[in-house]
């Protein structure tokens, strides 16, 4: 994304997140198992950003109620157990938004919370949908929690057959707070593959679940639906994570990571 200006994303770069999704080069397999991979790709060294990208092979869930599940916001509320607080800004075009969220960090560490500009495609029976962090000046920082700041985030989802469906998540994540290295690779190798996991024990309740709740209502197929407010692209600018104030958590961290290992 640029350095400069807050841009929405165009066909090219819907096309780049999906070719760096499908290619395996320059990434380390770090977990195998029961249709769930995660890979991992080396740093250079000084950099703190870690980068991972995690798939999963869902054999009774489709393409289309994956992307129903990960854009439904209300149901996003139901199922998962971290959020603290999430909530849409406003639009910026039929396939673009930005949005708040705010999850639960497993103790001593700090609660975070990010503000992205999220935008979403439909590839014929695939789908991708993929964000970066924004600043907005109606919702600057929390004292109680870190600002983490997502430099490139995304799922791709593929359709395999009208009832089965691969979803692959790749991020890019600074979360900020002087993280020791330790917890950066718990973070990737243990809490992905689990969030996988639950999305898809969510996307088998969707169902049932949606038609109690507005079964209609679904924005991100239908923008005549969409009634957030717009907002133009000049409120928004990038969220660089050098402007944040980094929260030292590191000394926390490793009394976690002893009693942990107790």
């Amino acid at each position: 994304m640029s350095d400069q200006a807050v841009t929405i994303p165009d066909d090219r770069a819907f096309a780049s997140f999906k070719s760096e999704c499908l290619n395996e080069e320059g990434w380390n397999i770090r977990y195998s198992k029961e249709g769930m991979t995660v890979w991992t790709q080396c740093l250079e060294v000084g950099k703190s950003v870690h980068r991972f990208k995690c798939q999963m092979v869902c054999k009774d869930v489709s393409a289309e109620i994956m992307y129903d599940v990960l854009h439904d916001i209300e149901y996003r509320k139901e199922w998962d157990k971290n959020v603290i607080e999430t909530f849409d800004i406003g639009k910026l075009t039929v396939n673009a938004d930005v949005g708040y969220y705010s999850w639960k960090c497993p103790g001593p560490l700090r609660d975070r919370d990010v503000i992205t500009l999220r935008s979403w495609l439909s590839l014929g029976k695939d789908y991708i949908i993929m964000n970066y962090s924004v600043k907005h000046p109606k919702y600057p920082p929390k004292k109680e929690m870190v600002r983490a700041v997502s430099i490139q985030t995304g799922y791709l989802i593929q359709c395999q057959s009208p009832k089965s469906c691969t979803l692959t998540y790749l991020a890019q994540v600074d979360p900020r707070g002087s993280l020791p290295k330790w917890v950066v690779n718990k973070s990737s190798l243990i809490f992905a593959p689990r969030a996988m996991k639950k999305i898809k024990k969510a996307c088998l309740k969707y169902s049932s679940w949606k038609e109690k709740h507005n079964p209609c209502f679904k924005p991100w197929l239908y923008p005549e639906q969409n009634t957030l407010t717009s907002i133009p692209l000049s409120e928004l600018s990038i969220q660089h994570a050098e402007s944040l104030e980094n929260i030292d958590e590191s000394s926390l961290a490793d009394c976690q990571e002893r009693e942990d290992s107790d």
